[in-house]
C-alpha cells in the first residue's frame, strides 16, 4: 500500500483586511473524509506542517451546521482525536517527494495565512507536479498554489484546470469584505483555468496529475479520485 503525504497549515489565524486575527486553522472534514478514505484501502498517512507544529484546527468547522448536526460534528471531533499523525506531523522543510506515493491539501483558512507565502511547501508542490504522482488539494488548499510563482512571475500551475473556494462561496461564508484577497481572482492572476460549481456543491477536477476540490462537500469525492489514480 501506498504512503501519502498530507500538508497542512500550520497557521491559527487569518489576518483579515483590517489587520484584526481571525481564529482558523485546518478545516476538520477536509482532513477527517480524505483520511478515512485512503486509509480504509490501506494506505498510510504522514502529515506535514511548516516548521513541524501541530496544527490546529478551525472550531468553526465541528460546528453541527456544517457536519449535518451535532452527531456528525461529534464524529468528526473522535475521528480527529484518534488520529495519530495529527499529533506527530513531520517538518514540511524537510519532506522528499520521493518517499511518498501522493499529495494531499486539505483546507481552512489557515493556507491563506502561511501556505500561500510558503517557500517549502511551494517546492512540494512543484516537484510533486513534475513528478506525475497524484496531487489532491481542496476548498482554500489552492492557496498554496500561489507560493510556486517562480522569479519571472510564472507558475508551473499555470493553464491547469482546477477548482477551489469560489468568490461566492466566500462571500456567502460572510468573509469576502474582509479577506485581504480571493481565493478565486489570486488562482486567476496565476494563470489557473478556474472552473466554477454551485456553491457548496461537491465539485472536483482533473488536470493531468492535478485533482482538486472545491469545497468542504467535494474533499471525499477528491480524494476518491486520487485513490483511483494510485491504483
Amino acid at each position: 500500500m501506498a504512503k501519502i503525504l498530507f500538508v497542512l497549515t500550520g497557521a491559527d489565524h487569518w489576518t483579515l483586511k483590517d489587520g484584526t486575527r481571525h481564529p482558523t486553522g485546518f478545516w476538520g472534514e477536509e482532513v477527517v473524509a480524505p483520511y478515512r478514505v485512503f486509509t480504509e484501502l490501506g494506505h498510510e498517512v504522514v502529515v506535514a506542517t511548516p516548521g513541524g507544529v501541530q496544527p490546529t484546527l478551525d472550531p468553526a468547522s465541528l460546528a453541527p451546521e456544517f457536519n449535518g448536526g451535532q452527531d456528525g460534528s461529534d464524529a468528526v471531533a473522535a475521528a480527529l482525536q484518534s488520529m495519530d499523525p495529527l499529533r506527530s506531523p513531520v517538518k514540511l522543510e524537510q519532506v522528499d517527494v520521493a518517499g511518498y506515493a501522493a499529495v494531499f491539501y486539505p483546507g481552512g483558512h489557515g493556507p491563506m495565512e502561511d501556505l500561500a507565502v510558503n517557500e517549502a511547501s511551494g517546492r512540494v508542490l512543484t516537484e510533486t507536479l513534475a513528478s506525475g504522482k497524484p496531487l489532491g488539494i481542496v476548498c482554500h488548499g489552492p492557496a498554496a498554489l500561489l507560493a510556486t510563482r517562480g522569479a519571472d512571475g510564472t507558475s508551473p500551475f499555470a493553464g491547469y484546470r482546477l477548482t477551489a473556494f469560489t468568490n461566492a462561496e466566500e462571500a456567502q461564508a460572510g468573509f469576502a469584505d474582509k479577506a485581504p484577497w480571493l481565493l478565486q481572482d489570486r488562482l486567476v492572476e496565476l494563470g489557473a483555468d478556474f472552473r466554477e460549481s454551485e456553491p457548496w456543491a461537491p465539485h472536483v477536477i482533473a488536470d493531468r496529475n492535478l485533482y482538486t476540490g472545491q469545497n468542504p462537500s467535494s474533499s471525499a469525492p477528491l480524494a476518491t479520485e486520487v485513490a483511483k489514480a494510485l491504483g
